[in-house]
């Protein structure tokens, strides 16, 4: 559902409950800088990216009627090419597609929301607050 907020929770050390609606995932760092309970988040955003496109080329294939068989999607970090690095997305269709369908399937996979919203360079505006923890109550230790 678009809009929905995700909660991040503090579970562990390093280690994040995430809420999402119903839904519960788990962020963390690997050793030694964590205990490796769930994917980094870098991962996360790997696997939303993934996960986008994946979807798209399913969503645009069955509004055309294509014999898309299947979809494979894998994401990754390139460290050094660029000062944060740049990502890489292989895409696989798998099925019975002419080569003009594989190209518009090609296409498309460029232009999940996700995608959109990293290649636009979309602004994140953060706004802080901050509490006291709840004094104990009388007669509490």
């Amino acid at each position: 559902m678009p809009g929905r907020t995700v909660t991040v929770r503090e579970s562990g050390h390093l280690a994040r409950t995430i809420g999402v609606g119903p839904h519960r995932l788990t962020g963390d760092e690997p050793d030694p800088i964590g205990t490796d309970t769930g994917p980094t988040p870098v991962q996360l955003l790997m696997a939303g990216l993934g996960a986008c496109t994946s979807m798209t080329v399913r969503l645009y294939a069955e509004r055309k009627g294509w014999p898309l068989a299947g979809i494979k999607v894998n994401v990754r970090v390139a460290h050094g090419i660029r000062p944060l690095g740049q990502i890489l997305k292989d895409v696989e269709s798998i099925g019975d597609l002419n080569a003009e369908q594989i190209s518009r399937l090609a296409t498309i996979a460029e232009h999940c929301p996700i995608q959109r919203m990293l290649s636009a360079s979309v602004p994140v505006h953060t706004r802080t607050t901050a509490r006291r923890p709840a004094a104990p109550s009388p007669g509490t230790a």
